[in-house]
C-alpha cells in the first residue's frame, strides 16, 4: 500500500496512507473528522468520470495512516499535507477539504503559499474560528467542546452513535438519503481511529484561521449545507466566504454536515462546475 513518511515517534515512522487514481488534472481530497479518505467515495467516482486524477489520503490517526500520540494540531496537519504534495510532486493541484479538511487548506495556504495550488474548495469547513466569543457570536461555546471530550473519554463507541445522528441529520435523511449500512460504516471508521488522536482533534476545531484566510490568493469555492448541525453555517461557511477575497459561495439547501454522501449530486455539480471553470 502507498504511504508517505511525515515524521517519527520513538522507533516508528509516522506514515500517511494515500490512494492515487486516474490521469489528468490532479485533485487532492482531504477528509473530515472522524472519517478517512474513503468518505470521498461519491466525489472520487464523479471526478474520475470527468477525467481528473484523484488523490485521497488519511489524516494522521485516522484510516490506514499511522496512529501516533503526537502531532494533532493544524501546523502539523498542514506540514503533513505539504509532505504529501511535495512527495507526489503535485503541481497546479486542486485542494478539496471537508470539515477539518477545510482547516488543512486554510493553514497550508496561509503557511506554505499557493505555488503548487490552482484552486481550493472548502466543503462545510471548520474555518475561520469556531469558538464563541464576543467577536464571533455565532460560534460554539467552549463548554460544548469540553463535553465532547468528556463523552469521548467515557465511551467513544457510544458517543459516535449519537454523533452520527447530527452528522447526517438521521431524523430527516435515514432511509431516503442515507442507509443504515452507510451509517454503520461511518461508525466503524470513527471507532477505528486513534483514541488519542480522536480526543486531541476536538481542541483543533477552534483553531483560529482568521489570519490564514486573507492570505489565500487562488480561486476558492466555499460550499456549506444550510442544515449543518455540526459546524453552524453562520459561524463557518458564511464567515469563511467573507474572509476570502473573491471566493464563490454555494449553500446547499437542507444539507447536513455529511452532505458529501447525503447530497452527493448537489456537491458534485458544484465541485465539477467550479473546477472546470476558467
Amino acid at each position: 500500500m502507498p504511504y508517505v513518511t511525515v515524521g517519527r515517534e520513538n522507533t516508528a515512522d509516522i506514515q500517511l496512507y494515500y490512494e492515487d487514481h486516474g490521469t489528468g488534472h490532479p485533485v487532492l481530497l482531504i477528509h473530515g473528522f472522524p472519517l478517512s479518505g474513503r468518505a470521498w467515495e461519491r466525489q472520487e467516482r464523479a471526478l474520475l468520470d470527468a477525467g481528473y486524477r484523484v488523490i485521497t489520503y488519511d489524516r494522521r490517526g485516522f484510516g490506514k495512516s499511522s496512529q501516533p500520540s503526537v502531532g494533532y494540531d493544524y501546523d502539523t496537519f498542514a506540514a503533513d499535507l505539504s509532505h504529501l504534495i511535495n512527495g507526489l510532486e503535485l503541481d497546479d493541484v486542486d485542494l478539496v477539504g471537508h470539515s477539518m479538511g477545510g482547516g488543512e487548506i486554510a493553514r497550508y495556504l496561509g503557511t506554505y503559499g499557493s505555488a503548487r495550488v490552482r484552486k481550493a474548495v472548502i466543503v462545510s469547513g471548520v474555518p475561520p474560528f469556531l469558538l464563541k466569543t464576543p467577536e464571533t457570536p455565532h460560534g460554539v461555546p467552549k463548554e460544548v467542546f469540553d463535553e465532547i471530550v468528556a463523552s469521548l473519554r467515557a465511551d467513544r463507541f457510544a458517543y459516535f452513535t449519537e454523533w452520527n445522528k447530527n452528522f447526517f441529520n438521521l431524523d430527516e435523511n435515514l432511509g431516503t438519503r442515507i442507509s443504515e449500512e452507510v451509517v454503520r460504516d461511518a461508525w466503524h471508521s470513527a471507532v477505528s481511529a486513534s483514541p488519542i488522536g480522536t480526543i486531541a482533534c476536538v481542541s483543533t476545531w477552534y483553531t483560529d484561521f482568521r489570519e490564514d484566510l486573507p492570505k489565500i490568493d487562488v480561486p476558492v469555492l466555499v460550499l456549506h449545507g444550510s442544515a449543518d448541525r455540526i459546524l453552524p453555517i453562520e459561524a463557518c461557511g458564511q464567515a469563511t466566504h467573507e474572509a476570502i477575497a473573491g471566493s464563490q459561495y454555494v449553500v446547499i439547501d437542507g444539507a447536513d454536515h455529511g452532505l458529501c454522501w447525503t447530497h452527493a449530486d448537489e456537491v458534485n455539480d458544484a465541485l465539477l462546475s467550479f473546477l472546470g471553470s476558467s
